[in-house]
């Protein structure tokens, strides 16, 4: 639906949920907070407007790569979407050329990917409004670290509330396949006080997070950079889940995410 507050902007909704904002105007405007962290780690993923080699898992109104292309022009971007009607319905009515889009399943995609061959390795990818299971097994994590270039960067958006039983689960997995993890996430979330989003990072170098710390502190909603003896004390006790276990992410609690 248009944003009758902007001329260039739109809101994609699904089951009620909002799924993505675009401003066609100005890609840059990123209204959702979660995205506007995926952004800052596009931003601090390489010096400022050099181009990359972006696969994104999950399209939406391809709010993250019309980012990319305003910010790294002349970047090569690969955008995994399922929802085949989703897909033609946004194409018709908010054009994007800066990158190809895919109909396929993500974890089909990435299992056929050529190995290091992302820069960055966006997952955003939700079936309503949880992370499909076939996404959040330890095999899925190594799949990910194939694809993801020596220098890469792994961003996963992810959703969870206290205890964070999934969430531990996902980082005790990536764990297992990466040698560098953190997490990005509101205090409120992390102190187990709402459900909310989560980012998961994930790198086969250690990873200069200082930048990417300040650009999410400064933000109108905070977030906070958790990672070394933190994130393990986060994970202690969870163990990586297979593909035989794997479940999706929890339902959220009704409201989380809904508009109004």
């Amino acid at each position: 639906m248009p944003d009758v507050d902007s001329a260039g902007g739109w809101l994609l909704t699904l089951d009620g949920a909002p799924q993505s904002y675009v401003d066609l105007d100005d890609p840059r405007h990123l209204e959702f907070e979660y995205v506007r962290r995926l952004a800052h780690v596009l931003d601090c993923a390489a010096p400022e407007g050099e181009p990359l080699d972006l696969l994104h898992l999950g399209g939406g109104a391809l709010t993250l790569p019309r980012y990319a292309a305003a910010t790294r022009p002349g970047s090569r971007q690969q955008v995994v979407e399922f929802d085949a009607a989703l897909t033609r319905l946004v194409l018709e009515l908010l054009p994007f050329t800066a990158g190809t889009v895919h109909t396929a399943d993500a974890r089909a995609w990435i299992g056929t990917a050529p190995d290091a061959s992302a820069d960055v390795l966006v997952a955003d990818v939700f079936g309503g409004s949880r992370v499909p299971a076939q996404l959040t097994s330890l095999e899925y994590a190594h799949q990910a670290a194939r694809v993801l270039r020596p220098a890469g960067v792994y961003a996963a958006n992810l959703a969870d509330g206290a205890p964070f039983g999934f969430l531990r689960s996902q980082l005790a997995n990536f764990t297992a396949a990466f040698p560098y993890v953190a997490l990005v996430a509101e205090p409120s979330v992390l102190r187990g006080r709402r459900f909310g989003n989560a980012l998961l990072l994930a790198a086969h170098r250690e990873m200069d997070l200082g930048p990417l710390a300040r650009r999410c502190a400064a933000d109108a909603f905070p977030a906070r950079v958790t990672e070394g003896a933190a994130l393990t004390r986060l994970i202690a006790g969870a163990r990586p889940v297979g593909d035989a276990d794997a479940t999706p992410s929890p339902q959220p609690p009704a409201g989380a995410f809904s508009l109004g």
